[in-house]
């Protein structure tokens, strides 16, 4: 059997060759970004369809042993992601992690399903839990709304502290500008 450090380099490259888009954090092969898209299903249209989170991964020094630890980096409305952190509660990964499971497993298999079947009745956001027990249609609206304000391909490098940070600036530059005017106007 591999020790894990091999096992975490084969896992990594496996990821890679699978057309996901990984970055890594620091030197070692422990913690990276995947941009991960949002899954569409075939029956309904996933209200996750068309977006793309960066999800954040860590793998301790026991994988495949122990399960990585997976968070998103931008902002997603499910029952399932706490709202401020980006934890993901997810069985799968948090309790019946098995080392037959890989990277490519929580990428094609378990965050596709945990968006497209999301469980609120364990739920990490529990405003999302509540809406969408309460009015589905209306949870997916706000689902959508996220998925353009937070996720959006051509953003997907930004977190969404940059993202919330560019907006103020955007704004302070513009009403820097109208002063701009108004002072050049009164001379």
């Amino acid at each position: 059997m591999s020790s894990p450090s091999k096992r975490r380099e084969m896992d990594l490259m496996k990821l890679m060759m699978s057309d996901y888009k990984v970055e890594m954090i620091n030197d070692g092969m422990q913690e990276f970004y995947v941009d991960f898209h949002g899954p569409s299903d075939s029956k309904s249209l996933c209200p996750y369809h068309g977006g793309v989170w960066r999800i954040r991964v860590e793998l301790p020094d026991a994988y495949p042993y122990k399960s990585p630890s997976i968070g998103f980096v931008n902002k997603i409305y499910h029952p399932n992601v706490d709202e401020m952190s980006g934890s993901v509660c997810l069985d799968v990964i948090n309790q019946t992690w098995s080392p037959m499971f890989d990277l490519v497993n929580v990428f094609e298999v378990f965050l596709p399903q945990l968006l497209l079947y999301p469980n609120p009745s364990d739920p990490l956001n529990g405003e999302a839990a509540a809406l969408m027990m309460r009015d589905r249609a209306a949870y997916e609206q706000r689902v959508k709304e996220y998925r353009e304000k937070y996720a959006k391909p051509e953003d997907i490098g930004a977190t969404a502290k940059d993202k919330s940070s560019d907006e103020e600036l955007s704004e302070d530059e513009s009403d820097s500008g109208d002063e701009q005017v108004v002072g050049q106007a009164d001379p």
